[in-house]
């Protein structure tokens, strides 16, 4: 992905088709049936008018086989054209909602390897469509593309020779006609659409991204009364929205009034054609009759495939932004295949490091010996939740190393690196679920036991035991339904029960009173044992724990 997700389309349609097509691989022979199934059915469904029209021609010549004699033939090929349908669209689907698990699940593994570098402060709902609104309506693409694609080509391949046994003038008329539809009115209005489509999915995006922004500044949004002006925002761009769609609706009515127009064109072409070769002597009443209802029956896939292109628009802007994501390269590569090492220290070297054009750290040197509580004391800004970050390697240095066991962290196993340090953000983020799930996310693996232990080493076991259901009552959606040292506190105990050797704090008494600090500060001091801590604050008090304290300038460079 872009660094903006909102970027103008920059890959071409076909190549957004080619990569889309490259991920049906491991399900290329159910791929493969769907588009035998589907030929199938199509050309029961032509040579069903065109056995009626030989067998209307022989019971109006008199002598040879009846009418009825044929119903049995017509009435089979109707049940197999249902059949080899059913069986087509079967495997289509099959084959989408088994591409699109695999394709979320690359997505999310992708957004893993972009987090956090690439993801800060990226537009979250404009990622949430992509998950969830682009990626489903890919399903448009491997349900309904690629398969009628295959099956127009064959399909129009097998008519070709047989209006060419009837008449070769007549198969290049029927060639030129399936090209038409099929080929150049996609292609022409596609081109027209590929921008609104683009510009429609990305418009959803910014929607999306709008709305949960005002969901989640409700309260501030009543208390300062701008619900008026948040309202009539949220219409202003469903306004918008709706004219791009308006404009690929009148686009797509366009197509298929010009589709119906030129199939009837090449239908009246066919039969004037047909009519002067009998005329001509060239082909008999027979020929004439079956060659016109051939042509005029077998127009069924490529008309399939002139309708897609409207679809067709916003599902290559939601493959180009799915591509995006699958395709943009990490700041920060995982590293494994090393030795894992074990924890002995930790030190940042002459480091600099720049938020862009903004510097940060500047020759920056720190030692944190095993077995101690260092702290970093500055004030907001000062760059000391950048230095846990990149001891976290969350970012990589721009000058000088950040160092873990004497080992510079861009060589050390990723994986490794992360069972050796426990990490509490200043914002604890929580999830829609129990308590005690929200406490095992620093080792699922753990049981009950250990994680009320871990609980109650971070002073939160008695607030969870007053809650309704104790350890398995459900948190709201961020957390909402706690408090900001509550939440913190949770935070605080996910790093307990991950009993990594090296602990990183960022701010862990920021939001907890005096009384509270002192239990958490309590807590660590007693339940190190042999961790070394990493101790970040603005507040003096919390340097209290600390056996080295390091200022950090005001300046953001130390």
């Amino acid at each position: 992905m872009s660094e903006n997700v909102n970027e103008n389309r920059r890959r071409s349609g076909v190549y957004i088709m080619g990569r889309l097509i490259g991920l049906v691989k491991p399900l290329f022979p159910v791929m493969l049936l769907a588009i035998v199934l589907g030929t199938v059915g199509y050309l029961c469904a032509i040579f069903l008018t065109v056995f009626a029209g030989y067998g209307l021609m022989h019971a109006l010549s008199g002598p040879g086989m009846e009418l009825p004699s044929w119903l049995p033939a017509l009435i089979l090929m109707a049940v197999l054209r249902g059949i080899f349908h059913y069986g087509e669209q079967y495997c289509n689907h099959f084959i989408a909602f088994k591409l699109l698990a695999i394709i979320r699940h690359k997505v999310f593994s992708a957004l893993r390897k972009l987090c956090p570098a690439k993801l800060e402060g990226r537009d979250k709902g404009n990622l949430i469509s992509v998950i969830t609104s682009d990626i489903e309506l890919l399903e448009v693409f491997y349900a309904h593309t690629i398969s009628p694609i295959a099956i127009a080509v064959l399909t129009s391949l097998v008519m070709i020779l047989f209006i060419g046994q009837i008449s070769w003038p007549a198969a290049i008329l029927a060639l030129t006609g399936y090209m038409a539809v099929g080929v150049v009115i996609p292609l022409s209005f596609g081109g027209r659409g590929a921008k609104k489509g683009m510009e429609f999915r990305n418009g959803f995006g910014e929607l999306n991204s709008f709305i949960l922004d005002s969901l989640r500044g409700l309260d501030e949004t009543i208390q300062y009364r701008q619900g008026d002006k948040r309202r009539k925002e949220m219409a202003e761009r469903s306004d918008r929205l709706g004219r791009v769609l308006k404009g690929l609706n009148r686009l797509e009515a366009s197509q298929r009034s010009t589709t119906n127009l030129v199939i009837l064109l090449f239908s009246f072409a066919m039969l004037f054609l047909m009519i002067g070769m009998s005329q001509a002597g060239s082909v008999d009443l027979t020929g004439m009759l079956v060659g016109t209802i051939a042509m005029m029956g077998s127009f069924g896939p490529v008309t399939a495939l002139a309708s897609l292109s409207n679809n067709l628009n916003q599902t290559l802007a939601s493959g180009e932004r799915v591509l995006s994501i699958l395709e943009e390269e990490p700041k920060v590569e995982e590293v494994s295949g090393a030795r894992n090492v074990s924890f002995s220290d930790a030190e940042a070297d002459n480091v600099d490091f720049s938020y862009g054009e903004e510097q940060i750290l500047k020759d920056y040197c720190i030692r944190i010996p095993k077995g101690k509580v260092v702290g970093i004391h500055g004030v907001s800004g000062s760059g000391k939740s950048t230095l846990l970050k990149l001891l976290m390697r969350f970012w990589d240095v721009q000058g000088g190393q950040v160092l873990v066991s004497g080992q510079d962290v861009r060589g050390i196993n990723t994986a490794n690196l992360r069972e050796l340090e426990a990490y509490v953000t200043q914002e604890t983020v929580l999830f829609h679920d129990s308590i005690a799930n929200n406490i095992a996310i620093g080792n699922p693996e753990a049981s009950r036991e250990e994680i009320i232990e871990a609980a109650k080493k971070a002073s939160v076991h008695d607030f969870i035991m007053t809650l309704p259901k104790g350890y398995d009552t459900e948190v709201g959606e961020l957390g909402d339904t706690l408090s900001g040292g509550e939440k913190q506190r949770i935070g605080i105990a996910r790093a307990f029960l991950h009993d990594a050797p090296f602990l990183l704090l960022d701010e862990p008494t920021s939001n907890l009173d005096s009384l509270n600090e002192g239990m958490i500060l309590k807590a660590l001091k007693e339940e190190k044992g042999e961790k070394t801590v990493l101790l970040v604050s603005h507040r003096k008090s919390t340097m209290n724990l600390a056996d080295i304290v390091y200022e950090m300038e005001n300046d953001r460079a130390s």
